[in-house]
């Protein structure tokens, strides 16, 4: 660290001074509060055994704070040029363990980040538009990880750890469970961000599932056959998965499932059950 803490500039100085205004199309809302960002790397439980990819780093304000904890090093992620200026100042004060590229997160492969020995974790705000989106690209490659530490809207995170006979329980509730256990870390209000969206932010913690086998046909049946039994989730199985599965309700039936039932009271494994039939008949996949 080469600058004393009394050399930095505050979050709101860093802003000003690379004109880092918060882009309602990169949906960007910058969280402020230092105490809160060292509060969401606390939850990754950072060790120097750790690799950590932030998404969106912005004006660094969760950056300072992963930085600051025994990680080995940091990775950032950002779209944003202005906000890779920005960053050559934690550059300057944390040297190597500190590097940040221009790209966009969608479309990078993060496990490229490995490295041997060293558990790979992801630590983010997570820009609200696409946040789901990245959750699931990232589910994918969950065996890669050893956790995600991540920030939602409170609607998302809610539906991430909801159990079945919920309003909530849905695709993104059986995706996550199946491979990690999925917990609230704790909620942020609107006025601890710039600007102050009209939500409350909740972090959530994945730890993936050690043990669990599973390859990429499993993952596409799960998703396509939650797909068609959430997109009529007021339907009943016979109906919602007719066009997925022939013969539905004795397929139902011979499993052990009541086809008068709705997607929302199927359990996970009732799920995986369904998965494990149609992928033991490949053409039945449409």
């Amino acid at each position: 660290m080469t600058a004393s803490d009394r050399e930095r500039p505050t979050i709101k100085e860093v802003i000003d001074r690379y004109d880092l205004m918060p882009k309602k199309s990169l949906g960007q809302n910058f969280l402020l509060d230092l105490s809160l960002t060292q509060k969401i790397a606390r939850c990754a439980s950072l060790t120097n055994d750790d690799i950590v990819i932030e998404v969106g780093s912005g004006p660094g304000a969760l950056t300072r704070a992963l930085l600051e904890s025994e990680a080995h090093k940091i990775y950032a992620i950002e779209k944003d040029e202005r906000a890779i200026k920005a960053a050559d100042l934690l550059k300057d004060w944390y040297g190597g363990r500190f590097e940040i590229l221009n790209a966009d997160a969608l479309t990078i492969d993060t496990t490229r980040f490995a490295m041997p020995g060293k558990h790979l974790k992801i630590v983010a705000n997570l820009p609200y538009n696409i946040s789901t989106t990245l959750l699931i690209s990232w589910l994918h490659q969950v065996k890669s990880f050893d956790c995600f530490v991540l920030m939602f809207q409170k609607e998302v995170a809610d539906r991430l750890v909801a159990k079945p006979d919920t309003k909530v329980y849905g695709r993104l509730s059986i995706l996550s469970q199946w491979l990690c256990s999925v917990e609230k870390c704790f909620d942020i209000a609107p006025v601890a961000f710039y600007p102050p969206p009209k939500i409350v932010s909740t972090v959530v913690r994945f730890t993936p599932k050690k043990d669990l086998i599973f390859d990429a046909e499993d993952f596409k049946i799960l998703e396509t056959l939650t797909h068609h039994a959430f997109g009529q989730r007021r339907k009943m199985l016979r109906q919602s998965l007719k066009g997925f599965i022939p013969g539905t309700e004795s397929v139902l039936q011979s499993l052990g499932l009541d086809p008068s039932l709705r997607a929302e009271n199927l359990t996970i494994d009732d799920f995986l059950t369904l998965k494990d039939y149609v992928k033991e008949r490949k053409h039945l996949l449409s």
